[in-house]
């Protein structure tokens, strides 16, 4: 049996990989309410990409897919909580505009270079400002786990990979080497 390494399996599943110019791009903002059709599309195509993944992966601390890992350059993105029966979090033209001084570090993937896990700091609560369909601005705040995925994702959209968070001298380790558990992130209590 030939053995398909995980960042292979994201490319045949539709996910741009590392390297591709659109993931170190910023995205561009849609212009809402006028591009409202244009941001449903994207939407749509993060909803379908995240149905395959999910298909063939388990994401037990939650996941998220933002437009620049399916070749589309706009401000989208799409994060699914770790509970499956919590709604998926839509994110549109998504800024931070406050966050925790506090800071954890916790083990992340990318689905852009599935293959290693690396250890990333990220402030423990992020406010952020988003724009809905009809063009208002909503800020929410996340915590912990999901302020992680959330931000991992608005990374993206302004052409980062995790990989430039991380703490000067250390760098992503094989994924073998991590040996996901399957166990949520940790955090002091």
């Amino acid at each position: 049996m030939i053995q398909v390494r995980p960042s292979e399996q994201m490319r045949v599943l539709g996910v741009v990989q590392n390297g591709a110019p659109v993931l170190a791009e910023p995205a561009r903002a849609f212009d809402l309410p006028t591009e409202r059709e244009a941001a449903e599309q994207v939407i749509e195509q993060l909803f379908s990409a995240m149905e395959r993944i999910g298909q063939v992966h388990p994401f037990a601390k939650g996941m998220g897919i933002a437009a620049p890992q399916i070749g589309v350059g706009r401000a989208a993105a799409v994060v699914q909580p770790p509970d499956p029966a919590a709604p998926a979090i839509v994110l549109l033209n998504p800024r931070i505009t406050d966050s925790s001084s506090n800071v954890d570090d916790q083990y992340e993937g990318c689905l852009s270079f599935f293959d290693v896990r690396g250890l990333v700091p990220r402030p423990l609560w992020i406010a952020v400002e988003t724009t809905t369909l009809e063009g208002q601005l909503v800020t929410t705040t996340y915590e912990r786990g999901l302020a992680r995925l959330v931000h991992h994702e608005i990374d993206h959209l302004d052409g980062l990979l995790y990989t430039a968070r991380m703490r000067t001298g250390t760098a992503p380790i094989p994924v073998e080497e991590y040996r996901q558990t399957g166990r949520a992130w940790a955090y002091e209590q």
